[in-house]
């Protein structure tokens, strides 16, 4: 079965390298650069897994999420965190939300992330 990953990420260099990485790891990857066109393809593509960014324009990433977890088509699709934010009131606040994980964009390499996105799926 194929794995597919949606990448909500408005950085295109960022969305480029992790998308790049997790392709040649065999999974297939769509991108989103806002909120709101996020969620749309969520609904869509029904993704294995989204990884998340939290700094997004117009609606940020714990309102995307938020309306992630309310909605039964896409509530049951594990969600990464993917962001520079790390403070602990940002990861408490992500995970009551029901991200599965949070991972701090300059503390983990593609390869680690690619290890956490396989352990999800």
């Amino acid at each position: 079965m194929e794995k597919n990953i949606l990448i909500i990420e408005d950085d295109e260099f960022f969305r480029e390298l992790i998308s790049k990485s997790l392709s040649s790891g065999g999974f297939v990857v769509s991108g989103a650069v806002d909120g709101q066109k996020g969620i749309e393809k969520a609904k869509e593509l029904k993704p294995s897994l989204i990884l998340l960014d939290l700094l997004l324009p117009s609606m940020d990433g714990f309102e995307v999420l938020s309306n992630l977890k309310k909605d039964s088509e896409t509530s049951s699709i594990p969600v990464l965190i993917l962001s520079n934010l790390g403070s602990k009131e940002d990861i408490d606040k992500a995970v009551k939300l029901g991200a599965a994980d949070f991972l701090i964009k300059s503390q983990f390499a593609s390869d680690e992330i690619i290890k956490k996105i396989k352990s999800f799926i």
